[in-house]
């Protein structure tokens, strides 16, 4: 007796691994070619804080005395030159 084969069940499995990965690898493309292949920037916040503080002052002082005035030096001593020897 000639009898038929069992037909095949399954083997989608394959076909789906496949078409499954040209998914995956359409997606990337397009997000490098889309995003330029950078990652999206994450927004920062506003940080605009003020730190300026008053300047201490220091304390006020009197003016100090005028220097005193001192007398003029003399004219300094002067040296006899040595005497050539012949």
């Amino acid at each position: 007796m000639n009898s038929a084969p069992t037909p095949r069940k399954g083997g989608g499995t394959g076909l789906a691994l496949i078409v499954g990965g040209l998914l995956v690898a359409v997606a990337v493309i397009a997000w490098f070619v889309f995003a330029g292949g950078r990652p999206l920037a994450p927004q920062t916040p506003n940080l605009n804080v003020d730190i300026h503080m008053p300047t201490p002052r220091l304390p006020e002082v009197p003016d100090r005395p005028a220097p005193q005035e001192l007398p003029r030096p003399t004219e300094p001593p002067s040296v006899a030159a040595p005497e050539p020897k012949s």
